[in-house]
């Protein structure tokens, strides 16, 4: 719960520190005084968006600072998953907004993120306005309700990760669906253009072989003539270079008994005749093959038309490119041919899981059935107090036609205050101290179904007096006495004397300007304060006794 808060240079304050108690505590001060800048800086430790204009003129930042007790409400597991250091018993948390802009969050002084703050904010705090009285007419507000005191969290759980495993497979469905759908109108285009490719019968490094082909083809007579030569000239029988170097090594090996160096030089000459003579043999059977055939040539030309013509059409350089293409375009024919089998499994799949939400909806609608009796009884065992004799508090589940986030209900509360009344819409028919009343009567009850350390009405007795008011102070009194801190903001003195503590905003001017500050009143302080309360500005005997009476105070 909420020990202390400290604010500097926020609106109109220029530096505030004050300690809270456990318990019921009230608020009090003039319309204007600083209450909902106190709400204000609050507000920024739960994540809400900073505003620059807030932060006091003159100064370089802001900073708003809480300390929590949190050793009873199970928030471990918050802070080992965001690997924050866990003190249960200080709990810091620590905003800081600058003038340019820039915001800054703690935690226990480790940097955190806006979102993190918010989740643990919402944790320890419940800041209930005047305008949360609005949701009272939104469904998801009503249903939220209903799930907290239903206690369903694990079931609701459940059944969101199979309602979006369900939401999941029928997207992939409806995508599979147009994809097929284009593709089969492609279809026709797509098979076309692979049986020509196929038809092609094309081979890597088919295209730079008929071309090399082509070349001899077109060349032949000047190839043969040319390699007739050549084989001449090394092995011819006259004057050839193969003889001539036969003829070389026998002038050489006559030299070697007398004269040592020509040994060596006959043996480099006999490697030169072995490789003569093995070229001779090559280029003459490269001879032999060269002809001259003209419908080789055009069917190599014709096929090299082919390829060139692929080509251009389908933007390549490459036959390679071409049969990957060829493979993409069989790819996608085999994908089409197969895309009713998939289809037909996902929507097994999504006829699964649909009968799998169902189901999981199912326990969900049985468990908010026995939460919304529940709800019905104890709203009414609540509001007859407050003033409603013939109060009527209904929930309504009726089903969705189809299941969505939350499961299959929908939810509406009905109220009536009137004797034989029509039960309506609770927000379109109630009265503002109606429908303050019945908040908090449904806050209560939330209290009671969920640790949370702190509540903060921001004068949720709009609407009310007397002693209606005094009984909706003690349903916050009791609130407060159930290991929870209750903070009641208010104008009602039957309200404000039933706090443990009371607190006082107010403004003060000074030379540099107007601040705003809170301080604990004493008990005399109290029996001031709730006087002027009862009397306005000017203070009459019979307030003063009025509010000692109010206090329980002895005259």
């Amino acid at each position: 719960m909420l020990q202390s808060i400290f604010i500097q240079n926020y609106a109109l304050i220029d530096k505030l520190d004050i300690s809270f108690t456990s318990g019921f505590s009230v608020i009090t001060g003039e319309t204007g005084a600083g209450k909902s800048i106190i709400l204000g800086a609050i507000g920024l430790l739960l994540g809400q968006r900073a505003d620059v204009k807030a932060i006091k003129k003159g100064a370089s930042k802001c900073i708003v600072e809480a300390t929590f007790r949190i050793a009873n409400y199970g928030m471990e597991p918050f802070f080992r998953e965001n690997d924050i250091e866990y003190e249960p018993d200080e709990c810091i948390l620590r905003r800081e907004v600058s003038a340019n802009g820039k915001s800054r969050a703690f935690i226990n002084d480790t940097p955190a993120s806006l979102a993190q703050m918010k989740v643990l904010g919402e944790k320890l705090i419940d800041v209930h306005s005047q305008h949360q009285n609005l949701l009272l007419n939104k469904e998801g507000f009503q249903l939220n309700i209903l799930d907290i005191l239903a206690q369903d969290e694990a079931q609701l759980s459940a059944y969101q990760a199979v309602y979006q495993a369900y939401k999941k497979v029928t997207k992939e469905l409806e995508d599979f669906i147009a994809q097929a759908e284009k593709s089969r109108q492609d279809e026709d285009y797509i098979r076309f253009q692979l049986e020509q490719l196929e038809e092609a019968g094309l081979k890597e490094n088919e295209q730079t072989d008929l071309e090399q082909e082509a070349e001899t083809l077109s060349h032949a007579e000047d190839i043969k003539a040319g390699l007739y030569k050549a084989s001449q000239l090394i092995n011819g029988e006259e004057g050839g270079t193969v003889s001539l170097t036969k003829e070389c090594m026998q002038t050489l090996q006559g030299l070697t008994q007398v004269y040592a160096p020509a040994r060596e030089w006959m043996e480099r000459l006999n490697s030169c005749y072995i490789e003569l003579k093995d070229l001779a043999r090559e280029i003459g059977n490269a001879e032999e093959e060269v002809e001259f055939n003209p419908s080789r040539l055009d069917f190599v030309n014709e096929r090299l038309n082919l390829i060139y013509s692929l080509q251009q059409k389908h933007h390549v350089q490459t036959v390679e490119e071409l049969l990957e293409l060829t493979d993409n375009y069989r790819n996608q024919l085999n994908a089409i041919t197969s895309f009713d089998d998939r289809i037909a499994k996902l929507e097994e799949e999504k006829k699964g899981l649909y009968t799998e939400v169902l189901k999981q909806a199912k326990v969900l609608t049985q468990l908010r059935t026995q939460s919304a009796r529940h709800i019905e009884s104890q709203m009414e065992s609540l509001l007859i107090p407050l003033g409603m004799p013939n109060v009527r508090f209904a929930v309504e589940l009726t089903a969705r036609k189809e299941p969505d986030s939350r499961g299959m209900d929908s939810v509406n509360f009905l109220f009536s205050a009137n004797k034989n009344g029509t039960l309506q819409n609770v927000a379109s028919i109630a009265s503002g101290g109606e429908i303050a009343r019945v908040m908090l009567s449904l806050k209560a009850m939330i209290a009671g179904a969920v640790k949370l350390p702190t509540i903060i009405f921001d004068e949720i007795d709009t609407g009310v007096s007397g002693s209606i008011a005094e009984k909706m102070a003690l349903i916050m009194q009791d609130m407060g006495r159930q290991n929870r801190q209750v903070i009641s903001i208010t104008h009602l003195p039957q309200i404000a004397a039933r706090g443990i503590a009371h607190y006082k905003v107010y403004k003060e001017d000074t030379e540099t300007g107007t601040n705003s500050h809170i301080r604990r009143l004493s008990d005399e302080e109290r029996v001031q304060e709730i006087a002027h309360m009862l009397s306005g500005s000017t203070l009459t005997d019979a307030a003063v006794q009025n509010a000692r009476a109010l206090l329980g105070f002895n005259s």
